[in-house]
């Protein structure tokens, strides 16, 4: 594929994939409608990339999603067995938080510990899980869940705080692991 076709096709995935803000001409990307206005005008191909890239990216990922809404359920009380604002327990909290981005997951930590693909920790991003097993043993029984948040952080619906609240996940010492459904 010719460079002048490369760029047409990678023009119209940008022209398709990004918001509707400005209308573009093939012979003159910076063309206009009504007061938006386009980016620069990209001169090669890597630059239409990049450009493609950047648009990409100003739009929050799932996992971004999920680590905020994490955050806004903090203070919310801990009961056992609660899957909602009234109440959560650390699963339901998971499971709340998913549901309101579309994802279905399990209820309990155990079945979302099975549920989920095991990553690293350099490999977790913000809005992955973070479990808690019974014992150092990767492949034990899950008793705790939470919303990784980046660095040693996450947010969980704690029995000792007795709300949803952000906290080190530290405390679990060998005994932590993570998962994602999202990358």
């Amino acid at each position: 594929m010719g460079g002048t076709r490369l760029a047409q096709v990678v023009l119209a995935t940008v022209a398709l994939s990004a918001p509707a803000v400005g209308v573009f001409a093939p012979s003159a990307m910076a063309t206009t409608v009504g007061t938006a206005t386009a980016s620069p005008k990209p001169s090669t191909t890597q630059e239409l990339l990049a450009w493609k890239e950047q648009r990409q990216s100003a739009r929050p990922t799932v996992n971004e999603l999920a680590a905020a809404y994490a955050i806004r359920l903090e203070g919310v009380r801990y009961v056992y067995g609660g899957t909602s604002p009234a109440g959560f327990d650390c699963s339901g909290m998971t499971q709340y938080v998913y549901h309101h981005l579309g994802k279905v997951i399990r209820r309990t930590a155990d079945d979302q510990f099975h549920q989920f693909r095991r990553i690293s920790r350099a490999q977790a991003r913000p809005g992955d899980l973070v479990f808690f097993h019974v014992s150092s043993n990767p492949g034990s029984y899950v008793y705790h869940v939470g919303v990784y948040e980046g660095g040693n952080y996450m947010v969980a619906a704690s029995t000792g705080g007795g709300r949803v609240m952000w906290e080190s996940y530290t405390w679990g010492g060998d005994t932590v692991t993570f998962g994602t459904i999202t990358h």
